[in-house]
């Protein structure tokens, strides 16, 4: 499958706090460190699909997303694609300055196939899925036979492939909690000075049935 393939400006990234694409930079070691467990984690059970969500928005979740999955591209045994999930503000596009116009909307609107929405953002064995406009029935497009035929379909595609859904928080909406039963395993990115007790477990009790990989404590 062939995927459009466009270049990622530096000064885009950095300003995006998107530091796994530069393996000079030591930020970018934090991300493998967590690449690592995770998939130890998901190697150990058989898991090839990873949504990461938050209790509460702006702390920081798809940063992690994007950095996470540039840092599993780059195993040479592994494939990743990144998928925006969050239907009611996607970033991903946005972050990483990629084109937009072809994207998830139109893939669900029945315009185009999957393999013209999808990017090679010029980095090997990465390959993302964006959404380009904010979507107006969230929660019901994410609880969708589309959607669950999609996701099955990324999960079967390429053994070796690790999907990452970047998906909305959890007490925001109920967007998350629609799908996540679809996905084989969480993780939950929390803020320093920003995420509660109170917010983090409300969150907890959201994955009761799910299986939470763990949290990453971001803003540090």
């Amino acid at each position: 499958m062939r995927h459009r393939i466009v270049r990622l400006r530096a000064e885009t990234l950095e300003k995006n706090r998107i530091f796994a694409f530069n393996k000079n930079d030591p930020t970018s070691l934090i991300f493998d460190v967590l690449r690592t467990q995770i998939l130890q984690k998901m190697e150990e059970n058989g898991w090839r699909t990873l949504a990461i969500t938050s209790p509460t928005p702006a702390v920081g979740k798809t940063v992690v997303a994007i950095n996470l999955a540039m840092s599993i591209a780059q195993k040479t045994d592994r494939t990743a694609m990144l998928v925006d999930f969050d239907l009611r503000q996607p970033r991903i596009g946005t972050y990483l300055g990629i084109p937009l116009d072809k994207s998830l909307n139109d893939l669900l609107d029945g315009q185009i196939e999957l393999a013209d929405t999808l990017i090679n953002p010029d980095i090997p064995r990465l390959v993302v899925l964006p959404t380009r406009d904010a979507m107006r029935h969230p929660s019901e497009t994410l609880s969708s036979g589309a959607i669950s035929a999609l996701i099955k379909e990324l999960r079967e595609h390429y053994e070796s492939r690790i999907t990452i859904f970047d998906l909305p928080s959890l007490l925001h909406c109920d967007d998350a909690i629609a799908v996540i039963p679809q996905i084989d395993c969480i993780l939950m990115v929390i803020a320093n000075g920003m995420s509660t007790k109170r917010e983090i477990d409300d969150a907890l009790r959201h994955l009761s049935k799910a299986n939470l990989l763990g949290a990453v404590f971001n803003k540090a």
